[in-house]
């Protein structure tokens, strides 16, 4: 014999049925951002690995418009070389990389690589000269800056 459910009954299933579908819910919820956190951090871990090997290009072009004759300063040829690291930055810009601030700066070994120091009269340890530019996206360091570094 079958015993018939009362309305308490079905109200208490309807009420455990209601809390459980919550529950799904909220996990579905969940497992969607932290899908959409870890494809983000993935982009960035890939977007990283290629900067990494861009900026030497763009460190030899810059080392090529320092290093030239002061006799080409005016020619075309070095126009055109300033107006690909100009579309690099544009690049680099839309990707989120920004370069680190350094001469002037208070050292920071997170931020900063020192491959020198000279001797100053302050307490700070503050950088003098930039040897290589450093590049960050976010609070995430791509490359640290090589640097000088003074107590100033």
């Amino acid at each position: 014999m079958t015993k018939k459910p009362t309305i308490q009954n079905l109200q208490q299933q309807i009420a455990e049925l209601t809390e459980a579908l919550r529950r799904e819910r909220a996990d579905a919820i969940n497992i969607r951002r932290r899908t959409e956190e870890d494809t983000a951090k993935l982009g960035n871990f890939y977007k990283v690995i290629i900067l990494r090997e861009l900026l030497p290009a763009i460190d030899s072009l810059e080392r090529a418009l320092v290093h030239a004759p002061n006799d080409l300063k005016d020619h075309d040829y070095l126009k055109g070389v300033q107006s690909v690291i100009k579309q690099f930055e544009a690049a680099f810009n839309q990707l989120g990389l920004e370069r680190i601030k350094t001469v002037g700066q208070r050292f920071d070994p997170r931020l900063h690589e020192a491959v020198h120091m000279e001797d100053g009269d302050g307490e700070r340890e503050v950088v003098s000269e930039e040897l290589q530019a450093g590049y960050k996206i976010g609070s995430e360091v791509v490359r640290p800056a090589m640097v000088k570094v003074r107590k100033g």
